[in-house]
């Protein structure tokens, strides 16, 4: 008599519902942008002290991607310094699908990590910035910085190809809800709405990690062409940093 197959360990997980994007204007696209940078960052002692700065500008935006970004704000408030901090470290330093590096998503562990960082660094040349910081060039407070700061088709087209990494992010964090689920959800809000191919590699990657064998994969890689090394004027947007 054939014995019936053993039950998954772990229940497959339903996508989050996909969101249609919010009515912004290009500087209050890249303002979400530029916030969710900041937020995303190690919530250091500088990183409270400017919190009503971010308070301000996040009640200046829509509400509807203004209140996801406060919700973070607020629970700063609640926790405190010490408790936020611990929290930062289990959620995206301990978590697979909570990576705040977006190849790690189509690579994972894998020696196609290095051609998807140097990629990287071509898209960033290829609008005429060099990155500079101690991150890697795929850390998302990076890039949405790059995003805020440039005003670069580029930009646009490195958070396209990397649109799955943000969603499972996305998904992972609003499964526990985390404090900064909210600020991802943002981000996806400023974005155009993802298609159902897209919603299936998420699906895939949300119910099985990161791979560790990229045979066979199909890897969201662009190439870019480098068009010059001059930095662009400061936007003056709040908190711009030398990341990129």
């Amino acid at each position: 008599m054939r014995t019936a197959a053993p039950a998954r360990v772990t229940p497959r997980r339903a996508l989050p519902d996909a969101l249609a994007p919010a009515s912004l204007s290009r500087e209050q696209r890249r303002m979400v942008h530029m916030l969710a940078s900041l937020l995303l960052d190690y919530p250091d002692a500088q990183w409270f002290e400017r919190l009503p700065v971010f308070e301000a500008h996040a009640a200046a935006l829509p509400a509807s991607v203004g209140e996801p970004l406060g919700g973070l704000l607020h629970a700063a408030r609640e926790s405190g310094a010490s408790a936020l901090q611990k929290m930062y470290v289990t959620t995206f330093d301990l978590k697979r699908k909570c990576s705040l590096y977006l190849s790690y998503y189509a690579t994972g562990d894998t020696r196609r990590r290095g051609t998807a960082l140097v990629t990287f660094l071509d898209a960033y040349r290829a609008a005429g910035w060099e990155f500079d910081a101690d991150e890697l060039p795929d850390y998302l407070p990076a890039v949405l910085e790059f995003s805020a700061r440039s005003q670069s088709d580029v930009a646009d087209a490195v958070l396209a190809a990397h649109r799955e990494g943000i969603e499972v992010l996305r998904a992972a964090l609003e499964s526990m809800d985390s404090p900064w689920a909210g600020v991802v959800r943002a981000v996806t809000l400023s974005l155009p709405k993802v298609d159902q191919r897209t919603r299936e590699r998420v699906a895939a990657l949300v119910n099985e990690g990161p791979p560790t064998e990229t045979v066979g994969l199909s890897l969201p890689i662009p190439t870019y062409r480098p068009m010059g090394n001059s930095m662009p004027a400061d936007t003056g947007l709040i908190g711009t940093g030398d990341r990129p």
